[in-house]
C-alpha cells in the first residue's frame, strides 16, 4: 500500500510543529526537532510521532480546530489505511527512511487546543480506536520530504 508524506514537522518544544521542505532523520527523530517533555515524548521508541492526513481532515469535519502538525506530529501522511498503522508495522518513509511503530500515543493537554472542547481524548486509542497518532522508532535513518512515498511493509 503506498501514500505519501504530506508535512514533516519541527518545532523548538511544544505544539504545533511548523512545516519544513526537508529534514534529516535519525536514532532519536528529526534533527533540530524539540519537545517540550523528554520524560514524557522523544527517546528512540518514541523518534518519531506519525498521523493520518485522512483523521485530521475528519476531525476537522467534525468542528475541531486541528490541522497538520497540530496535535504535535512530525510526519503527517495520507494514502495509507491507518486502522492498518499497529505496533510492529514497518512504513517506508521515502527512499531512505524505514521506521517501525511502536506503540499509539497518549494525548496530552499540551494539544487540547486542536479539539473544540479541549480534549485531546477525542484521539486516545483506547477510547477511539484507529484515530490515534503513532510513535515509531528508526531502524534507518535519511532524509524526508514532502511529496515523498510512504509504503506500508508486512507487520
Amino acid at each position: 500500500m503506498l501514500g505519501s508524506i504530506v508535512q514533516v514537522n519541527v518545532s523548538r518544544g511544544g505544539v504545533p510543529k511548523l512545516p519544513v521542505l526537508e529534514a534529516l532523520v535519525g536514532e532519536t527523530g528529526i534533527d533540530g526537532d524539540e519537545v517540550a517533555h523528554p520524560e514524557v515524548h522523544g527517546g528512540p521508541e518514541r523518534a518519531l510521532c506519525l498521523f493520518a492526513l485522512e483523521r485530521i481532515e475528519a476531525l476537522a469535519a467534525e468542528g475541531h480546530p486541528i490541522a497538520a502538525g497540530t496535535a504535535g506530529e512530525n510526519v503527517t501522511i495520507r494514502g495509507i489505511d491507518w486502522d492498518s498503522v499497529l505496533p510492529g508495522s514497518r512504513l517506508r518513509l521515502g527512499p531512505d527512511v524505514l521506521v517501525e511503530v511502536t506503540r499509539f500515543t497518549t494525548p496530552c493537554t499540551t494539544i487540547r487546543g486542536s479539539f473544540r472542547d479541549r480534549d485531546s481524548n477525542r484521539i486516545h486509542h483506547n477510547l477511539h480506536p484507529g484515530w490515534s497518532r503513532a510513535y515509531a522508532m528508526v531502524i534507518r535513518g535519511g532524509t524526508l520530504r514532502p511529496g515523498d512515498t510512504v509504503e506500508l511493509l508486512e507487520g
